[in-house]
């Protein structure tokens, strides 16, 4: 990958960071072009802030400030001095409105533990296993999708990959299978974008 030019990206995060560590875990060995120049959380206690601190990587704590759409334009306006060419929200837990998005159209990348079309929102994993459990479903899963507009994970889809719910599963089981395929497809997706196998201008609407 050494001809490949490294896309910079910016994550945006909420809490432990688990996906930020594939992310940078991925780059440091060479599977994935990129270069994380930023890493934003509106929690002081995010423990991803730490992650990224471990790595050198610049940090920012954005909390909440002003109206929605205030907040969103100075967030914007901040992330856009890292220059990225994504950016990417893993476990970022606030609903972005456009006033943040059309600063960067097709290049804001979210990530959701279940398929498109299913269970949006919070809580996905644990909504999934209680459906399991009366008998409303068998599955569940991981997409990668981008985010035009203020939909709530309803966005193009760039990368999917199902999970089947076992019947002995716990939450922890589940979870920690979801986890694991988040991880992986996350940086596959990315990947995927930064060799241009990937274009996500193609996939707008």
């Amino acid at each position: 990958m050494n001809d490949v030019r490294k896309i910079r990206l910016v994550v945006l995060i909420s809490g432990s960071g688990s996906n930020l560590q594939a992310l940078i875990d991925a780059s440091e060995r060479g599977a994935l072009p990129a270069n994380i120049v930023g890493v934003v959380s509106n929690r002081a206690d995010a423990f991803g802030l730490t992650r990224a601190h471990k790595h050198t990587i610049p940090t920012l704590f954005f909390p909440k400030q002003g109206t929605r759409r205030d907040y969103d334009a100075a967030l914007a306006e901040h992330i856009a001095t890292f220059r990225p060419d994504f950016v990417v929200l893993a476990g970022w837990l606030r609903l972005l409105s456009m006033a943040f998005l059309e600063h960067f159209p097709n290049r804001v990348v979210n990530l959701h533990p279940a398929l498109p079309g299913e269970l949006p929102g919070l809580h996905a994993i644990e909504r999934a296993l209680d459906e399991a459990r009366r008998g409303e479903r068998t599955h569940t899963g991981v997409m990668v999708h981008l985010v035009p507009d203020e939909g709530v994970d309803s966005g193009p889809v760039l990368a999917q990959e199902r999970v089947e719910i076992l019947a002995d599963d716990t939450l922890e089981t589940l979870r920690g299978r979801v986890r694991g395929l988040e991880h992986l497809l996350l940086v596959t997706t990315l990947r995927r974008l930064a060799t241009g196998d990937l274009d996500p201008d193609d996939l707008s609407t």
